[in-house]
């Protein structure tokens, strides 16, 4: 599959999976450096938030978008997986006040592997939204064709409304 990246193509590992498909195996971390598997993000509706890098702006914009809207959706986990550091994501969190959303680093390209979402030639994540139900199954996907515009916040936060 394919994005672009400021107007020019650039190639993902592979085709990310599709509503319908198991949402694969991947370990991400804490800022505590504690690994992450799938099965630990399982048991409630989640809303994974892929942004390539925390310090740019569009990626902070979109953390801190879904960051504000967690409280009105307790029935749902959110959380954001991006390429940087764990110690990186903490000071980001700590100087944004991101407080409400999980934010868990895929270091290890791991989440970027399986879900291909991960672009070689970058070296970073594919800007995405995927909502997975309690059992694991795609139940929603956005891949944002251009990386430096925002994803459909409203259509995300839509379909869980309609959960």
């Amino acid at each position: 599959m394919e994005v672009l990246r400021g107007g020019e193509k650039v190639e993902l590992v592979g085709n990310p999976p599709m509503i319908g498909e198991q949402l694969p195996k991947f370990k991400v971390f804490t800022g505590d450096g504690e690994k992450v598997k799938t099965r630990d993000l399982l048991g409630k509706p989640l809303l994974i938030s892929v942004v390539p890098d925390l310090n740019t702006p569009v990626c902070s914009m979109q953390t801190k978008k879904f960051n504000q809207e967690t409280d009105q959706y307790s029935d749902i986990r959110f959380v954001t997986i991006s390429n940087n550091m764990p110690k990186d994501q903490v000071a980001w969190c700590a100087n944004e006040g991101v407080k409400n959303m999980e934010v868990l680093s895929d270091h290890e390209l791991s989440f970027g592997y399986e879900m291909n979402l991960y672009i070689p030639n970058a070296g970073y994540l594919a800007r995405s939204i995927f909502i997975v139900d309690a059992d694991g199954k795609i139940i929603y996907r956005e891949i944002v064709p251009e990386i430096h515009d925002e994803p459909d916040y409203q259509a995300a936060l839509d379909f869980i409304n309609k959960m």
